[in-house]
Protein backbone atom coordinates (compact mmCIF):
# COMPACT_ATOMS: atom_id res chain seq x y z
CA UNK A 1 0.00 0.00 0.00
CA UNK A 2 1.07 3.49 -0.83
CA UNK A 3 2.21 5.68 1.41
CA UNK A 4 0.10 9.19 2.30
CA UNK A 5 2.81 11.95 1.81
CA UNK A 6 0.11 15.01 1.55
CA UNK A 7 -3.35 15.10 2.27
CA UNK A 8 -5.89 17.86 2.40
CA UNK A 9 -9.41 17.97 3.67
CA UNK A 10 -12.33 20.61 2.25
CA UNK A 11 -9.35 22.36 0.84
CA UNK A 12 -10.89 26.18 -0.39
CA UNK A 13 -8.92 29.17 -1.33
CA UNK A 14 -10.94 32.45 -1.80
CA UNK A 15 -9.55 35.87 -3.19
CA UNK A 16 -11.65 39.23 -2.87
CA UNK A 17 -11.92 40.55 -6.93
CA UNK A 18 -13.04 44.16 -7.28
CA UNK A 19 -15.46 43.56 -3.90
CA UNK A 20 -16.76 39.96 -5.05
CA UNK A 21 -15.31 36.72 -3.61
CA UNK A 22 -13.59 34.35 -6.21
CA UNK A 23 -13.60 31.26 -5.42
CA UNK A 24 -10.67 29.59 -6.88
CA UNK A 25 -10.64 26.18 -5.08
CA UNK A 26 -13.80 24.59 -3.42
CA UNK A 27 -13.57 21.98 -0.65
CA UNK A 28 -10.70 19.56 -2.58
CA UNK A 29 -10.24 16.45 -0.92
CA UNK A 30 -6.73 14.76 -2.36
CA UNK A 31 -3.85 12.37 -0.75
CA UNK A 32 -0.50 12.51 -2.73
CA UNK A 33 1.37 9.22 -2.51
CA UNK A 34 4.84 8.38 -2.24
CA UNK A 35 6.88 7.96 -5.62
CA UNK A 36 4.16 9.60 -7.32
CA UNK A 37 4.27 11.66 -10.51
CA UNK A 38 1.27 13.41 -9.84
CA UNK A 39 -0.01 15.89 -12.68
CA UNK A 40 -2.41 18.27 -12.41
CA UNK A 41 -4.47 19.52 -15.59
CA UNK A 42 -7.02 21.66 -15.88
CA UNK A 43 -7.85 25.25 -18.06
CA UNK A 44 -6.27 28.41 -17.62
CA UNK A 45 -7.74 29.70 -14.40
CA UNK A 46 -9.02 26.55 -13.48
CA UNK A 47 -7.11 26.39 -10.08
CA UNK A 48 -3.98 24.63 -10.86
CA UNK A 49 -1.02 26.71 -9.67
CA UNK A 50 -3.22 27.86 -6.58
CA UNK A 51 -3.64 23.97 -5.66
CA UNK A 52 0.23 23.72 -6.15
CA UNK A 53 1.14 26.68 -3.98
CA UNK A 54 -1.36 25.45 -1.45
CA UNK A 55 -0.04 22.19 -1.01
CA UNK A 56 3.32 23.40 -0.99
CA UNK A 57 3.25 25.71 1.83
CA UNK A 58 3.81 28.90 -0.64
CA UNK A 59 0.27 29.98 0.42
CA UNK A 60 -2.35 29.61 2.51
CA UNK A 61 -5.57 28.04 2.30
CA UNK A 62 -9.05 30.32 3.68
CA UNK A 63 -10.66 27.05 5.04
CA UNK A 64 -9.87 23.25 5.06
CA UNK A 65 -6.82 21.45 6.29
CA UNK A 66 -3.68 20.66 5.27
CA UNK A 67 -1.84 17.39 6.73
CA UNK A 68 1.74 16.63 6.16
CA UNK A 69 2.77 12.95 7.63
CA UNK A 70 1.40 14.28 11.33
CA UNK A 71 1.59 17.64 11.30
CA UNK A 72 -1.32 20.08 9.63
CA UNK A 73 0.87 22.35 8.03
CA UNK A 74 -2.12 24.68 7.24
CA UNK A 75 -1.53 26.01 10.59
CA UNK A 76 1.51 27.15 10.45
CA UNK A 77 2.57 31.07 10.17
CA UNK A 78 4.72 31.86 7.75
CA UNK A 79 7.94 31.32 9.67
CA UNK A 80 6.76 27.87 10.38
CA UNK A 81 5.81 27.55 6.76
CA UNK A 82 9.58 28.76 5.64
CA UNK A 83 10.80 25.61 7.53
CA UNK A 84 8.45 23.04 6.09
CA UNK A 85 9.36 24.49 2.68
CA UNK A 86 13.28 24.45 3.09
CA UNK A 87 13.06 20.87 4.99
CA UNK A 88 10.62 18.98 2.59
CA UNK A 89 9.96 20.55 -0.44
CA UNK A 90 11.63 21.27 -3.26
CA UNK A 91 10.58 23.80 -6.51
CA UNK A 92 11.29 24.16 -10.31
CA UNK A 93 9.59 26.90 -11.62
CA UNK A 94 8.85 28.43 -15.35
CA UNK A 95 10.72 31.47 -14.76
CA UNK A 96 13.61 29.39 -13.16
CA UNK A 97 14.73 32.66 -10.09
CA UNK A 98 18.83 31.35 -10.39
CA UNK A 99 20.77 34.31 -8.68
CA UNK A 100 22.93 36.06 -11.82
CA UNK A 101 25.84 37.33 -9.46
CA UNK A 102 26.57 33.78 -8.32
CA UNK A 103 27.96 31.16 -10.30
CA UNK A 104 25.74 28.08 -10.98
CA UNK A 105 27.84 25.70 -8.29
CA UNK A 106 27.12 28.93 -5.52
CA UNK A 107 23.46 28.96 -6.13
CA UNK A 108 22.92 25.35 -5.24
CA UNK A 109 25.58 25.66 -2.58
CA UNK A 110 23.25 28.67 -1.07
CA UNK A 111 19.70 26.92 -1.29
CA UNK A 112 21.54 23.83 0.38
CA UNK A 113 23.32 26.06 3.49
CA UNK A 114 19.89 26.94 4.19
CA UNK A 115 19.54 23.73 6.05
CA UNK A 116 22.53 21.76 5.83
CA UNK A 117 26.01 23.27 7.48
CA UNK A 118 28.00 20.83 5.93
CA UNK A 119 29.60 22.24 2.91
CA UNK A 120 31.96 19.04 2.13
CA UNK A 121 28.55 17.17 1.89
CA UNK A 122 26.70 19.22 0.14
CA UNK A 123 29.34 19.27 -2.48
CA UNK A 124 29.13 16.06 -2.49
CA UNK A 125 25.44 15.99 -3.18
CA UNK A 126 25.75 18.48 -5.66
CA UNK A 127 28.20 17.18 -7.98
CA UNK A 128 26.37 13.97 -8.04
CA UNK A 129 23.11 15.55 -8.75
CA UNK A 130 24.83 17.91 -11.64
CA UNK A 131 26.25 14.43 -12.82
CA UNK A 132 23.19 13.13 -13.13
CA UNK A 133 21.66 16.16 -15.07
CA UNK A 134 24.62 16.41 -17.37
CA UNK A 135 25.90 19.47 -16.21
CA UNK A 136 30.24 19.58 -16.45
CA UNK A 137 32.25 20.81 -14.03
CA UNK A 138 33.28 23.76 -16.31
CA UNK A 139 29.86 24.72 -16.74
CA UNK A 140 29.01 24.76 -12.84
CA UNK A 141 31.94 27.59 -12.53
CA UNK A 142 29.87 29.95 -14.99
CA UNK A 143 27.05 32.38 -14.11
CA UNK A 144 23.40 31.73 -14.88
CA UNK A 145 23.56 34.47 -17.85
CA UNK A 146 26.00 32.10 -19.16
CA UNK A 147 24.52 29.51 -19.96
CA UNK A 148 21.24 28.33 -21.91
CA UNK A 149 17.49 28.31 -20.55
CA UNK A 150 17.44 24.25 -21.06
CA UNK A 151 20.91 24.43 -18.82
CA UNK A 152 19.51 26.69 -16.61
CA UNK A 153 16.24 24.70 -15.88
CA UNK A 154 18.58 21.73 -15.23
CA UNK A 155 20.53 23.54 -12.76
CA UNK A 156 17.00 24.73 -11.24
CA UNK A 157 16.09 20.91 -10.79
CA UNK A 158 19.61 20.27 -9.05
CA UNK A 159 18.66 23.04 -6.49
CA UNK A 160 15.18 21.88 -6.36
CA UNK A 161 17.07 18.34 -4.99
CA UNK A 162 19.74 19.82 -2.85
CA UNK A 163 18.24 18.67 0.30
CA UNK A 164 16.54 15.77 -0.62
CA UNK A 165 12.99 17.16 -0.72
CA UNK A 166 10.38 14.19 0.66
CA UNK A 167 8.30 16.29 -2.81
CA UNK A 168 9.47 18.11 -5.67
CA UNK A 169 6.68 20.60 -7.11
CA UNK A 170 7.57 21.93 -10.24
CA UNK A 171 5.20 24.74 -11.77
CA UNK A 172 4.65 24.52 -15.79
CA UNK A 173 8.85 23.42 -15.64
CA UNK A 174 8.87 23.61 -19.68
CA UNK A 175 6.39 26.57 -20.50
CA UNK A 176 9.30 28.91 -21.26
CA UNK A 177 11.28 26.07 -23.44
CA UNK A 178 11.69 24.94 -26.76
CA UNK A 179 10.42 21.80 -27.82
CA UNK A 180 13.81 19.54 -27.77
CA UNK A 181 14.98 21.22 -24.40
CA UNK A 182 11.45 20.64 -22.62
CA UNK A 183 11.57 16.79 -23.95
CA UNK A 184 15.32 17.01 -21.66
CA UNK A 185 13.76 18.62 -18.97
CA UNK A 186 10.80 15.75 -18.64
CA UNK A 187 13.00 13.10 -18.83
CA UNK A 188 15.28 14.83 -16.46
CA UNK A 189 12.64 14.76 -14.14
CA UNK A 190 11.35 11.57 -15.32
CA UNK A 191 14.80 9.74 -14.41
CA UNK A 192 14.66 10.95 -10.71
CA UNK A 193 10.85 9.84 -10.02
CA UNK A 194 12.24 6.23 -11.72
CA UNK A 195 14.42 7.02 -8.88
CA UNK A 196 11.58 7.48 -6.34
CA UNK A 197 11.38 11.07 -5.93
CA UNK A 198 7.47 11.83 -5.86
CA UNK A 199 6.82 14.74 -8.11
CA UNK A 200 3.93 17.23 -7.90
CA UNK A 201 3.58 19.04 -11.26
CA UNK A 202 1.46 21.55 -12.89
CA UNK A 203 1.03 21.74 -16.80
CA UNK A 204 -0.99 22.67 -19.14
CA UNK A 205 0.97 20.27 -21.99
CA UNK A 206 -0.33 17.03 -22.74
CA UNK A 207 3.34 15.78 -24.12
CA UNK A 208 4.16 16.89 -20.71
CA UNK A 209 1.12 14.88 -18.83
CA UNK A 210 2.15 12.07 -19.82
CA UNK A 211 5.11 11.66 -18.14
CA UNK A 212 2.73 11.36 -14.89
CA UNK A 213 1.56 8.46 -13.21
CA UNK A 214 -1.48 9.81 -12.10
CA UNK A 215 -3.43 12.58 -13.35
CA UNK A 216 -5.89 15.18 -11.83
CA UNK A 217 -7.92 17.21 -13.79
CA UNK A 218 -9.44 20.32 -12.13
CA UNK A 219 -11.90 22.59 -12.95
CA UNK A 220 -14.09 25.67 -11.68
CA UNK A 221 -11.89 24.56 -8.28
CA UNK A 222 -12.62 20.88 -7.98
CA UNK A 223 -11.21 17.74 -9.15
CA UNK A 224 -13.50 16.81 -11.97
CA UNK A 225 -11.68 13.52 -12.30
CA UNK A 226 -8.52 11.30 -12.39
CA UNK A 227 -6.22 9.29 -14.53
CA UNK A 228 -4.18 6.23 -13.71
CA UNK A 229 -1.35 5.55 -15.86
CA UNK A 230 1.39 4.33 -14.29
CA UNK A 231 4.78 4.51 -14.64
CA UNK A 232 5.96 5.70 -17.92
CA UNK A 233 7.09 3.94 -20.88
CA UNK A 234 9.01 5.58 -23.52
CA UNK A 235 6.64 5.29 -27.27
CA UNK A 236 3.61 3.51 -25.07
CA UNK A 237 1.09 4.25 -27.58
CA UNK A 238 -1.90 3.04 -25.31
CA UNK A 239 -0.77 5.49 -22.21
CA UNK A 240 -0.85 8.17 -25.17
CA UNK A 241 -5.10 7.07 -26.12
CA UNK A 242 -5.99 6.62 -22.68
CA UNK A 243 -5.10 9.80 -21.58
CA UNK A 244 -6.43 11.52 -24.65
CA UNK A 245 -9.01 9.32 -24.14
CA UNK A 246 -9.51 11.05 -20.32
CA UNK A 247 -8.94 14.49 -21.30
CA UNK A 248 -11.13 14.31 -23.82
CA UNK A 249 -13.65 13.14 -21.43
CA UNK A 250 -13.08 16.15 -19.07
CA UNK A 251 -13.61 18.60 -21.39
CA UNK A 252 -10.20 19.82 -22.26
Amino acid sequence: MKKILLKTENLSKSFSNGGAMQHVLKNIDLELYQGDFTVIMGASGAGKSTLLYALSGMDTPTLGKITFGDQVISDLNQDGLAVFRREHCGFVFQQIYLIDTMSVMDNILAAGLLVNRDKKALLTRAEELFEAVDISKEMQKKFPTQISGGEAQRVGIVRALINSPEILFADEPTGALNSKTGIDVLDTLTRFNDQGQSVVMVTHDMRSARRGSRILYLKDGVILGECNLGKYVQGDRARHEKLSAFLSEMGW
